[in-house]
């Protein structure tokens, strides 16, 4: 049995829902950029594993987020800028209770992020992307 979909003509724009989620999770990373250069100071106090700390973890977590905000929102190379970001929000996920400054997010909202940029990964950029749609 085969079951009507109630508004048939929205699915025309089907070919829009990728786009709108490359722009939810851009403006979303962006969020997290211009976080971390207003708290550059306190996130400067930080003792990080692997890395310990200082200024620099700040800037570099700034442009990292900002890069990727960039490519998502352009729609260039997404499928590897969704990737990244899916790693940046497993870190943001499991290190946001401990370095709420660096990590400004809930732990549900990287959940509900990592699973938008997993969405992006499998169905590509969408419309008004620089990559060529498959």
């Amino acid at each position: 049995m085969n079951i009507l979909t109630p508004f048939p003509e929205l699915l025309v724009y089907s070919f829009f829902a990728p786009t709108i989620l490359r722009i939810g999770a851009a403006l979303v990373l962006l969020y997290v950029a211009v976080v971390a250069v207003r708290r550059r100071r306190e996130i400067a106090h930080y003792t990080l594993p692997l890395v310990r700390g200082g200024a620099w973890v700040a800037w570099c977590s700034a442009a990292l987020h900002g890069m990727l905000a960039f490519m998502l929102g352009s729609g260039y190379y997404t499928q590897v800028a969704a990737i990244l970001g899916m790693l940046a929000s497993i870190k943001g996920f499991l290190l946001t209770r401990r370095y709420l400054a660096l990590f400004p997010l809930s732990r549900s909202a990287y959940a509900l992020l990592f699973f938008i940029l997993l969405s992006l990964l499998l169905s590509g950029a969408g419309a008004l992307a620089f990559d060529l749609p498959l």
